[in-house]
């Protein structure tokens, strides 16, 4: 049975969409782990990251971006609205994003903004694959975070005996396959 055009059309635009928002869930749980080469993996090249005071090449901007998650405890990068204006192998794209980084005292920070990519589809090493081409991120406000206050009134999610398996490398429990959760408490 063969699939008709409209319909192999509107599925290859469904699939590089899916391609293409694959490529930021994979940028920011590379940042936020550390991962270079899982972050490395969303740019071309030639590619060009211009992020507010820091504009380089993929390779140095991971770096600058390692240095500053490294000077916090934790980081996280949310994802959020995603629009997509695909034109052949080109896409334009623009994808909100919240930020935040857990210092080891408060304040800790809130950053939010867009990032404004031209994706690019080329030849990868498998394959034509979608990249990073071109990125201007917009970075529309920042906050100070202090401690929530009923934290202090609540057990600790952790212990010694179970400590957080949360880790910036690839012992992070997100790596594991499968996940192996911590055992309720007998008794």
């Amino acid at each position: 049975m063969a699939i008709d055009a409209d319909l192999e059309n509107k599925l290859r635009e469904m699939l590089d969409r899916d391609e293409i928002r694959q490529v930021m869930m994979r940028y920011a749980r590379g940042l936020d782990r550390l991962d270079f080469e899982l972050t490395r993996s969303c740019y071309w090249d030639d590619a060009i990251e211009d992020h507010g005071s820091f504009v380089a090449k993929p390779d140095d901007f991971i770096h600058w971006a390692d240095g500053t998650t490294k000077a916090n405890l934790s980081t996280q990068h949310g994802i959020m609205n995603h629009s997509c204006d695909l034109q052949g192998d080109d896409a334009y794209c623009e994808t909100y994003y919240m930020f935040t980084a857990v210092s080891d005292r408060a304040p800790h920070l809130m950053s939010t903004g867009r990032y404004i990519d031209h994706f690019q589809k080329r030849a990868g090493p498998s394959g034509p694959e979608w990249r990073i081409a071109n990125r201007v991120c917009i970075i529309e406000s920042q906050y100070e975070l202090h401690d929530y206050v009923l934290t202090r009134l609540m057990p600790p999610a952790y212990t010694e005996d179970e400590p957080c398996q949360a880790a910036r490398d690839h012992s992070d429990v997100s790596y594991h396959r499968p996940p192996v959760p911590r055992r309720p408490a007998q008794g």
